[in-house]
Parts: C-alpha cells; structure tokens; sequence
C-alpha cells in the first residue's frame, strides 16, 4: 500500500504526546512542529490516525504545496491539479483557508480563489460544475498559506476529532476532550491503580481515562469520518479497523468522579451511560473539602476554576483547600492539576515535580504534578521514594519553558470560550521542504465553525457542544441497516467478528 505524507493537528502542548501516540501506531518520519506532528503512512495508517489517536484534532493529507505571491499564482496552481481525481460528478466540496501572509489577508478571499479554480476545470473539461456545501461536503479541502508557501490538502477527519460522540450534555466551560486526554497521558497512568477526579465537571476526564484505560479507540462513538465520503475509500479495510477490538484490554481498578454540584455530576452520570462505561466509573456528588484517603493507590487528575470562564466565591481559598486535601488525605500517591493562575499555584502550598506548560483555549496554562508523601522528604528519599525523576528534572531545567511577563488575562468574552478552545492565536511548523527548510504554518481556525447548518443534530451538536446523538440514529445508528451499530455488531448482538456482542450498552448495567 502506498505510504504519503500526512499531518495531525493538535492542540499547544500536546505535540510531544501525540508523537508518542503516532510511534505507538506505527507511523513513519514523525516530526513534530508547532500544534501538528508530520508522518508518512498509508491509507490504513491514516484511517487509523483518525480512529484511534486520543490527541489529535485533525488528519490532513496534503495533495500539493507551491509558492503563491497574488490571487492570479494562486488560481493557476490550483488549476493544474486534476481534481476529477478527488471530486466525482454529483460530489459537494468545502475549502477552509488558513492564511499568514502578506500577501493574502483575507482567508476568505484565498477560500474564494480556490474555489473559482476548481469550479472552473470542472466546467471548462465537463460542462458541469460541481457544488459547494458547507454544511455536510463529500470533499472538505484545506489550504494553508504561510507568506508565499501554500500547502493544499484534503482534510480526512471532517468535525473535529475531539467531537467524540459520547457527551449528551455538558456543565459550563466543558473541558475539550482532546486536551483532557492528553493530561492524562502527560501523567503516564494507563489504568495501574484507581483515578480520581474531584472535581469533574461533565465527567470528560474520567470519560477519557476510561478510554485509555481499556484502550478504546475513541474513534468508536462517532457517526462519520470524512474519509469515508472519499473516491478511494475502502470500506472493508474500515470495517476490519472499526470492529477490531483485539487491542482493548481489562482494566482492574476503578474511576472515581466527584462534585459539588449536583447538575454536574447528573451530566457526567448520562455522559458516562452514553459511553458505556457506567462499569468502570462511579460519578458521585461530593466537595473536595471532605474528600478522605482512599483505600487504594491512586492518582489525582484534576481541573479546578480558575476564576476565568468558571468564577468561584473564594478562588484562593479553594487551591488553598486543595492543598490541604492533598497534604492530609492523598499520601503516598500522586496528583497532577491544570491551572492557569500562578496565585492559584502558590495558594496550594506544595512544591510541584514537574510545572508543563499547557494550553487550555487561548489560557496559557501550566500542568503540576505533586508527589505526597508522609512525613519529611529526606526520609522518604531514604526509603526509595522520588519526587523528582531524572527526566523531570532535565525539563524543569530548560529555558524558556514559559513566556517571559506573562500577563494573566481578564476573564474572556463567552464568545472566545467555545468548548474546543481559541487556539487561533498561535503558529506552528509543517514537514520539511525537499531542501530540508521548515515553512512556517499558521492557524486553523476551521476548528469550530465546519458546519453552521440548522437541520437536526447538527445545529444542537455544535451550537451547545450536545451529542444528542443515540445509537438508534443515522449512520452506523441503524438507518441504514443498522451499519455497525444497529444491527448489532460491536453494540449490540454479536460483532462483525462473531465477537462477545453488546459491549456499550449501559441498559444492562
């Protein structure tokens, strides 16, 4: 099978860890750049990427790169393309445009050239020329523009990835799904002891250490890739990926989610039955403050307010609770905390292991992990305990980790604070040129705003971040024969594989 070139988008921060998730799958040439990794694999590797890779937002694959200084440059190049190669007739296509240029201001402008080229060669070879949809494309196009370097891909996921399938309703500042996972791989658990999280808002962090935990593809829940619409796509190397559960594993221990707000945990408890995984998480309402020390070793993973998106009477009192918590009640385990304010970080009272820095939408924020341990740390060092590994301490020594002077910002408009985050403001790096150069490539701000249609799910979906969804719904949800799911395979009845059947269906719980 043909190996190309691909990229995977993510979020700041996350690069290291989604590299590591690519090694894990096989890729070849990882290189990671600013909020993307470049690899090469296949089509199989592709689908893959797409459906089980836990921190990635996107999967392109670029289909030509070429230098553009005008409007005329642009149009040209677009036009040697032969797109009857990824169009058919009768197919729709979108163009999302990111631009960094000085040449090129408006994205929409750039959507606009490209556009006209496509439509044009279409008209020009067929007599025909094929519509645009914005709301559900069979062909989404991608063109990045980094001063005079344009990369034109073809976007393979479709919504982004972090739209995993499985949240029925959601608290105020959702946690992105993507993000949250990528903490808890940051923390190197992979379901050895009991999680925790105290304060779990929707339940996405217990949700996605689950997920890891039995290593769940959390491609699993979705409706549809873009892929999946594409000339070449090849639906039996899909279904051999999607219901191939050979990789999952059992997980021994238990999640644990806890709030104060009873809504909240209300949520989570109808998120985690969504998911299936009401077996391996209990949500229960608690407030930290009479949080006790559990019976088994555990970690900690936490997202506490930070006065910004979420206010809280007392913000300083409530880290300085945390503190105490974790001094009295967590010792001998480890807890890690996101967070954006450095106050918030003193008023805890505990030297953190490790600071990462992290980014929540446009906060840039920093990630502790805290070892706790009874008793002075001298005689803990004594006994074999580490608070701080070598590696740990090989990051924590580099320069430069965090922005010099940063400015703690004010609380943010409600309009910046969609549940995926403003990564907009950021630029990162593509793969290599042949001459072994690193373009320099900009946002991509398509992230939120793919489809605005109005009709059914859709709008609930991204208007109010709601996966209202059921298994009884569309594709693979049994309107088409039951494709995957409604004909029991995997969910319900026995899998394609003549498989142990009904694995996310919490009716049987």
């Amino acid at each position: 099978m043909e190996e190309f070139q691909i990229i995977a988008k993510t979020f700041m921060g996350l690069e290291q860890v989604l590299a590591q998730e690519l090694t894990e799958l096989g890729a070849n040439n990882i290189e990671i750049g600013r909020r993307m990794v470049s690899f090469t694999g296949n089509k199989e590797m592709m689908y893959r990427a797409n459906f089980q890779l836990h921190t990635a937002i996107r999967i392109l694959k670029p289909i030509a790169r070429f230098k553009a200084r005008s409007a005329e440059d642009m149009y040209n190049e677009v036009r040697k393309i032969d797109w009857s190669k990824y169009i058919l007739p009768g197919k729709t296509f979108s163009v999302d445009s990111v631009v960094y240029s000085d040449d090129f201001r408006n994205s929409r402008f750039v959507t606009y050239k490209v556009k006209d080229a496509i439509v044009d060669q279409f008209r020009e070879n067929t007599g025909k020329r094929p519509n645009i949809s914005v709301s559900n494309p069979d062909i989404r196009l991608n063109i990045h523009i980094a001063e005079d370097d344009a990369t034109l891909s073809l976007d393979s996921s479709g919504e982004s990835l972090h739209r995993r399938g499985y949240r029925q309703e959601s608290v105020e500042a959702p946690l992105n799904e993507v993000l949250a996972a990528g903490m808890i791989l940051m923390t190197g658990w992979r379901g050895e002891t009991d999680f925790i999280d105290p304060m779990c808002g929707s339940g996405t962090i217990p949700i996605e250490a689950a997920l890891i935990a039995r290593n769940i593809s959390p491609g699993v829940f979705r409706k549809e890739f873009a892929f999946e619409k594409w000339p070449d796509f090849d639906a039996d190397l899909f279904d051999e990926i999607y219901n191939d559960d050979s990789q999952e594993r059992e997980f021994t221990h238990h999640i644990y989610g806890y709030d104060v707000d009873m809504k909240a945990v209300n949520t989570a408890r109808l998120n985690v039955k969504a998911a299936g995984l009401s077996k391996d998480i209990t949500i229960d309402q608690q407030d930290f403050k009479d949080f006790t020390q559990p019976k088994e070793k555990s970690i900690i993973v936490m997202n506490p307010p930070y006065g910004e998106r979420i206010s809280t009477d007392n913000l300083l009192g409530t880290y300085r609770m945390i503190g105490e918590r974790f001094k009295n009640a967590f010792k001998g385990n480890e807890a890690w905390v996101l967070s954006y304010r450095e106050e918030c970080f003193r008023a805890i009272g505990l030297k953190p292991s490790i600071k990462i820095p992290l980014y929540n939408g446009s906060l840039e924020c920093e990630f502790h992990k805290y070892v706790l341990f009874d008793g002075n740390m001298k005689d803990f060092r004594h006994e074999g305990g580490i608070v701080k590994t070598d590696e740990e301490k090989k990051e924590m020594a580099q320069k430069h980790r965090f922005k010099k002077n940063r400015e703690f910002k004010q609380r943010l408009d409600e309009e910046e604070n969609n549940e995926e985050g403003d990564i907009r403001s950021f630029k990162f790096h593509s793969f290599k040129e042949p001459d072994g150069r690193r373009p320099r490539i900009g946002r991509h701000d398509d992230e939120h705003h793919f489809s605005r249609s109005k009709e059914g799910y859709k709008n609930k979906f991204r208007d109010h971040d709601d996966d209202d969804r059921s298994f009884k719904k569309g594709k693979r949800f049994g309107d088409k024969g039951g494709k995957r799911f409604g004909d029991g395979k995997r969910f319900g009845g026995k899998d394609r594989r003549g498989g142990k059947g009904r694995r996310f269906d919490d009716d049987e719980d």
